[in-house]
């Protein structure tokens, strides 16, 4: 455990200040203007990666019949 809490340092990527993003579409605009999705920011931007599910009530309302 000691050895883990020593290594974390060296496998942290942290975003760090103001990230524009767009209230509607979800996107992030970049250093150079281009905006792009969320996921593809964080993951290029940080050692983190996104899953993708469904919030409940957002099941319900998208597939009322499920």
């Amino acid at each position: 455990m000691i050895h883990e809490l020593q290594d974390t340092p060296g496998r942290a990527k942290m975003l760090k200040g103001l990230i524009p993003i767009c209230s509607f579409w979800k996107r992030i605009r970049d250093d150079k203007g281009y905006w792009t999705q969320i996921e593809v920011y964080i993951r290029d931007h940080s050692k983190a990666d996104c899953s993708h599910g469904l919030f409940p009530g957002c099941v319900k309302k998208l597939y009322p019949d499920m």
